[in-house]
């Protein structure tokens, strides 16, 4: 088994050490490299990178730079996906985002743990667990996401949290660590006002 299979099946694997996995996130970090020093109008040629960067991409997205990746392989995004500035998703593992997700500035999706005993953490192991985003999700700015969560859809995530466990769908959540803070309701539809 390779140390990319292991860390797609779970395991403890070599992230830092393992020539093959350095070798792809080099060649993911130069792709990142080149559409963060795009000029912001070129869009023809950041959209063409994420498209090498990524390992899905099911419909249109926005990406605004910097926004860095580990591997891209590992990343699928679904349709009307944005990102705000300095994104970053760590994916030694699976990260799935449905559609109509939007992601506020300086967030952060690591699937990427270390290990916890020293020893085997000082030979530069690591383990990787997937994260799921389900559809119409708000991340808001300054998010940190981590290893094996599924936030469910049409929830929002408030500035500053910490989702170290599953949110469930259709609501807010917030804080270090993240909770459920109330379902979204019909009311919410009136929150803002609208033009007559």
């Amino acid at each position: 088994m390779t140390e990319w299979e292991k860390a797609q099946a779970g395991y403890l694997y070599d992230a830092n050490y393992d020539k093959d996995i350095v070798k792809l996130r080099e060649k993911c970090a130069d792709l990142c490299y080149e559409f963060n020093n795009c000029r912001p109008s070129d869009t023809g040629k950041q959209n063409r990178l994420l498209h090498e960067i990524l390992g899905e991409i099911k419909g249109t997205l926005v990406v605004t730079a910097p926004f860095y990746v580990d591997y891209g392989i590992n990343v699928t995004v679904g349709n009307n996906f944005y990102t705000n500035h300095n994104v970053t998703i760590l994916d030694g593992a699976k990260v799935t985002f449905g559609d109509n997700v939007f992601i506020a500035p300086n967030c952060i999706f690591s699937t990427a743990g270390h290990a916890i005993d020293a020893e085997q953490r000082a030979k530069g192991l690591e383990i990787a667990l997937p994260i799921t985003v389900g559809n119409n999700v708000w991340i808001g700015a300054n998010v940190s996401v981590l290893p094996g969560v599924t936030i469910g859809s049409n929830t929002i995530i408030g500035a500053g949290s910490t989702v170290n466990k599953d949110i469930p769908d259709g609501v807010v959540a917030a804080g270090c660590p993240c909770r459920v803070i109330r379902e979204i309701t019909e009311d919410d539809k009136n929150k803002y006002p609208l033009p007559e």
